[in-house]
């Protein structure tokens, strides 16, 4: 039979919180309990029955609290097959009561590696007895059920006040699921604290947290996302993000690091800037930023570095955009921008943001280092006879920070910290060019004095020919073709200033 009364129960928990109400109706519908420890002293202030698993085993507790629950009376009480008769003959034989429901969480490990503890405390951390009952009772699931966390104490309450303490085979087997999810991503925290110098070639990602998404990059497309978006962001107003909303703000929020400290907004369509500025005055910041291209900023994610206040948000308020992120709103302007009841309005929280980045690639994976490398003015090599002045050099950085945001292959123009155009994931550097150039000229740009920033070097040197047919001034690019003279060259020539960095930042 599926269906399992629930007659005894081990309880060993680290974090007692939601506890008493599930140990009390199990006292009342007459159910032993074995316990240990603090979950006994719990327990029994609760005036709650326990049989100590020190009485079971005959053994007390030793090396510190290490060795508690790991004996044959415990296990053999989980373990043993409930319709197997040599099984039934031995736990008999040895005098080893059944156990139907084992509640245990694990010691907090991720926590204390969190806090910044010792390696001690670490490696004290690291449970033994915890996780070999959960997995033992998982595996007896036709048999046991196994509660392994407080997350699923309610579903647990729900079923001892609904059923009277009877389970059934399916729920026996979620609850099962649900360790094998608990130890899987505890020992994957272990192991990565392990290998923190990745001497071991191994790759072990675990994310507990996840939600459905409405669809993926298309309607007909499954999506998900594993991860904590709370822990990001507070959602303040709006719809749910979809799976292209949330491709646009990873953008987003990974190009707007590059201007902390600076008055910035940024407008993203397709994970590009398509606009972008830094001005004192943050409502300057925005208009310069939406003038860049006016045309694609309809529907787009926008990212401050400010506060947004009131008068900006009148601005915004004109623009129909998916998303807005900002670190705060100022009370008037969050009462102006949630008129509208689909606009997402995201508050970031100052989060680390991962070393590492993971792509399915094939029928396998590629992992890189995220790429947390940009040039400095000091560190710019000036190449040309003609040398940039302070401000031109700040405006190559400017314009080198959105280059490496942007698409391969691609070219930024910009001029007084602002984007004039781009030329966005071409096959060709010639052709990203041109597309940037003819982009500034729709929307009314003079490029005289403006700069250029190339993602990769310059084979040859007609880029640099058609920027000074087009009036720029001043070129950054990595550097690093054999042909890089041809380029210095025809800059002497003509009276233009080039840089190089010596970092190339693809963006495939």
């Amino acid at each position: 039979m599926s269906s399992r009364k629930i007659q005894s129960a081990l309880i060993s928990v680290y974090y007692k919180d939601g506890l008493a109400p599930i140990a009390q109706l199990l006292h009342q519908q007459g159910v032993t309990i074995y316990s240990t420890g603090g979950t006994q002293t719990f327990l029994q202030d609760l005036n709650i029955p326990v049989i100590p698993v020190e009485e079971l085993t005959s053994y007390p507790s030793i090396l510190g609290g290490r060795v508690k629950t790991l004996h044959p009376k415990v296990f053999g009480g989980i373990l043993h097959r409930r319709d197997e008769a040599a099984d039934l003959d031995q736990v008999k034989q040895y005098e080893i009561p059944s156990m139907d429901l084992v509640i245990v969480d694990l010691y907090p490990f991720e926590e204390t590696v969190a806090s910044g503890a010792s390696e001690e405390d670490i490696i004290e951390k690291i449970d033994i007895g915890g996780i070999s009952l959960i997995r033992a009772a998982a595996k007896n699931h036709k048999d046991v059920v196994i509660v392994s966390s407080r997350e699923q104490y309610a579903t647990l309450e729900q079923i001892l006040r609904e059923k009277n303490g009877e389970t059934e085979l399916a729920d026996r087997k979620h609850f099962a699921a649900q360790a094998f999810d608990i130890t899987s991503h505890y020992d994957t925290a272990i192991f990565n604290y392990f290998n923190q110098e990745e001497t071991i070639p191994s790759l072990k990602i675990s994310e507990r947290q996840s939600q459905t998404l409405r669809y993926g990059e298309n309607p007909h497309q499954r999506g998900w996302f594993h991860g904590d978006l709370n822990a990001m962001f507070d959602q303040l107003h709006g719809k749910e993000l979809s799976y292209n909303n949330l491709l646009d703000v990873d953008a987003a929020v990974l190009l707007i690091e590059e201007f902390k400290g600076e008055t910035a907004y940024a407008i993203l369509k397709h994970n590009n800037a398509c606009g972008i500025a830094v001005d004192p005055n943050p409502t300057q910041a925005y208009l310069k930023a939406l003038a860049s291209d006016p045309v694609s900023a309809f529907g787009g994610v926008i990212i401050t570095t400010t506060e947004v206040d009131i008068a900006t948000a009148e601005e915004l308020n004109k623009l129909f955009f998916e998303v807005l992120i900002a670190p705060s709103f100022s009370q008037s302007a969050f009462e102006l921008l949630t008129t509208k009841k689909n606009r997402i309005l995201l508050k970031k929280k100052d989060v680390t943001l991962p070393k590492m980045q993971v792509r399915t690639v094939l029928n396998g994976i590629m992992r890189q280092d995220r790429d947390a490398k940009m040039e400095t003015v000091p560190e710019l090599r000036t190449v040309t006879d003609k040398v940039p002045t302070e401000a031109e050099k700040e405006e190559l950085i400017f314009a080198a920070k959105i280059c490496k945001h942007t698409k391969s292959n691609t070219i930024v123009l910009s001029r007084d910290k602002q984007l004039i155009a781009s030329g966005v994931g071409q096959t060709s550097r010639v052709d990203a060019l041109k597309q940037a150039i003819e982009k500034a000229r729709s929307f009314g740009f003079d490029l005289q004095g403006a700069v250029m920033a190339s993602d990769a070097f310059f084979p040859f040197a007609d880029c640099v020919e058609i920027a000074h047919g087009a009036g720029i001034t001043a070129v950054i690019q990595p550097g690093g073709s054999i042909r890089d003279q041809d380029s210095i060259n025809f800059c002497n020539q003509n009276g233009m200033a080039m840089v190089t960095t010596g970092i190339r930042h693809f963006k495939h």
